[in-house]
């Protein structure tokens, strides 16, 4: 019985010393997690143990890992896996559980990872013959749940120290990379030391030239024949990573799925056993690749992180030494085929296209030439303009046309009432009769005096019937052409007296209308008779009517806006029946092609020789 007793205690002791290791472990995840599910697993006396993640902002477990591995019988069930899930659910809300299922036990403990965005959970199963007390388990479980955590933090640790040191190794490095003034002198530099540093069998540099990568130096080798055949599958091995733009490790790791054929070629001609290919990217495009291979030990991560580190780091001092090591000529001419090549190539196609049109605008304002047009207002005039006054004092008796009709000549335009001149010619035809009777009257008696005296008041009375005869011929005012009434709205005025010589109406003739241009005076020396041009009514913009300088009046007139000159334009085309004297608008006048930056910038021009001329 006691030797049974020591023996559990020797057991007990020997699985809290296995679990004490890995709170000091500082190996890869997939050598701690079997250790810790199995050392949990023997704590508790459990036959089976399961580790589930759930990452933020997913529903179902990802099971990580099942110990033992030979168990899978546990989680092929899906009634046991839906209670396990459920398990680990309160687990992980309220850090542990226990439940009781048909055949099993479970007990569920929340695993701290170190990580806010994952919940682990560890869910161990024992069948119910074998289970002994829940609460001494939960209490094991709980003592042990903080060693992921422990862990995870001594993997940061550890982590943040390799970093220190790659940071310090690299530092290094480029102190002694940054001595160097020649390229090749920094190419074998930058292979010896990696060759030295990790322990490297041999380490190659390849760079980009003329679109293929060539190799520049190998560690240990001051020259090499470069059309070797293992220098040539070397810089094809180089091309295939150079290609794909990534890292390629031979053997290739798990879930990769870059081509390495020519690595592998290369691997087996050479007998390789480990190599390495890393491209040299400057400004995010590959320039180079630097390959590495080992006959012993497989690159670790950490050495992977570490070369990368170092080739991104050296990548603009060979760059820069590459570009500075070779004599005038050659410099000039690498620069200007990578100027042309940032010009014509694919990159910034934006930019090159805004550069394209704003070129192609330049040359057009410098070179181009288009079709000149002052432009001046407008406005309708006729030279046929009559002007019908009031012909005798009297009373308007009827208006036919308002303002705007057209008419034809001989068309009435107006009445005046006639019934007062009426009566006058009745009293005039009255007094005629009288005093031819009187006439006749003295003759007979022989009285010469009164005869005289009758014959001249018989004339004056015949005289003013002439005129009152007269006047009511010309109480209907008549049109005197064809045109159009531009004034003369009489409508509301019927029976208003009007004055003799009062203007009743202006009448327009249409058929003879020309266009008035107040022209200002910068513009007058471009313009002479004969140049064509075209004008647009306000009232109608969209049509466009053409017009031929006739005359330019030669004395400016003072206007507010300044001084003008007066320009006379013929209709060239027939006259619209809707044209009205008076309509103005905006006239545009062809003075030749002129140039294009001359067109934009010579009134700014003008003004500034005047402003600054002493």
């Amino acid at each position: 019985m006691r030797h049974e007793s020591e023996e559990i205690k020797s057991e007990t002791a020997g699985i809290l010393r296995d679990l004490e290791k890995l709170r000091e472990f500082r190996g890869e995840p997939s050598d701690f997690w079997p250790g810790f599910m199995q050392g949990a697993a023997r704590l508790t006396g459990t036959e089976s143990g399961i580790l589930l993640v759930r990452t933020e902002g997913e529903d179902g477990w990802k099971i990580l890992y099942l110990w033992p591995p030979e168990n899978q019988s546990v989680i092929k069930s899906p009634d046991i896996l839906s209670e396990i899930e459920a398990a680990a659910d309160i687990a992980a809300g309220e850090n542990f559980s226990t439940k009781q299922i048909k055949k099993y036990f479970l007990f569920g403990i929340r695993l701290e990872l170190g990580d806010r965005s994952r919940v682990g959970v560890a869910v161990f199963l024992t069948g119910r013959n074998a289970f002994g007390g829940s609460e001494e388990t939960i209490v094991r479980l709980s003592l042990i749940s903080d060693i992921p955590k422990i862990y995870q933090m001594n993997r940061e640790a550890e982590k943040s120290k390799s970093d220190v040191v790659r940071f310090a190794e690299t530092l290094d490095f480029m102190t002694t990379l940054n001595e160097t003034k020649r390229y090749l002198a920094g190419a074998m530099t930058l292979c010896n030391e990696i060759a030295s540093r990790f322990g490297c069998s041999r380490a190659s540099l390849g760079w980009l030239e003329k679109g293929y990568v060539r190799v520049q130096a190998i560690s240990h080798m001051e020259r090499f024949e470069k059309k070797m055949d293992a220098v040539q599958s070397l810089e094809t091995a180089m091309e295939e990573a150079f290609d794909q733009d990534e890292e390629i490790m031979v053997p290739r790791p798990e879930q990769n799925t870059s081509v390495i054929r020519s690595h592998e070629a290369y691997a087996i001609a050479q007998g390789v056993k480990y190599m390495v290919s890393l491209p040299i990217r400057q400004d995010s495009q590959p320039v180079g690749v630097l390959t590495c291979e080992r006959g012993d030990t497989p690159f670790s991560e950490n050495d992977i992180n570490a070369l990368r580190l170092i080739c991104d780091q050296a990548s603009r001092r060979l760059s820069d030494l590459k570009k500075s090591d070779h004599w005038f000529g050659k410099r000039m001419a690498d620069s200007f085929c990578r100027a042309l090549g940032r010009l014509i190539g694919v990159d910034h196609t934006f930019a090159k296209l805004m550069g394209v049109i704003f070129s192609v605008l330049l040359l057009f304002l410098l070179f181009g030439k288009l079709d000149y047009r002052i432009e001046a207002p407008f406005i309708v005039k006729t030279d046929d303009l009559a002007y019908l006054p009031a012909p005798f004092d009297g009373y308007i008796h009827e208006v036919h046309v308002q303002v705007g009709d057209e008419i034809k000549e001989g068309d009435l335009l107006l009445t005046l009432d006639d019934q007062e001149l009426l009566l006058e010619e009745s009293s005039a035809i009255a007094d005629q009769s009288r005093y031819s009777r009187e006439s006749d009257k003295a003759r007979a008696g022989n009285a010469l005096a009164e005869m005289k005296i009758a014959n001249a008041l018989k004339v004056q009375s015949e005289a003013r019937l002439a005129l009152i005869r007269y006047h009511l011929s010309n109480s209907e005012v008549m049109a005197p052409f064809s045109g159009i009434v531009v004034e003369g709205d009489l409508k509301e005025l019927l029976g208003a007296p009007v004055r003799k010589g009062d203007i009743l109406f202006k009448v327009a003739r249409i058929d003879k209308m020309f266009v008035e241009l107040d022209l200002d005076e910068t513009s007058v020396h471009e313009i002479d008779p004969g140049h064509n041009g075209e004008l647009a009514f306000v009232s109608r913009p969209a049509m466009k009517f053409p017009i031929t300088v006739e005359m330019i009046d030669p004395v400016a007139l003072a206007k507010e806006e300044g001084n003008i000159f007066q320009v006379r334009c013929a209709f060239t085309g027939e006259v619209k029946e809707w044209w009205r004297p008076g309509m103005s608008g905006i006239a545009k006048v062809d003075v030749g092609r002129r140039n294009i930056l001359w067109i934009v910038t010579h009134r700014t021009v003008d003004f500034f020789r005047l402003l600054l001329w002493w």
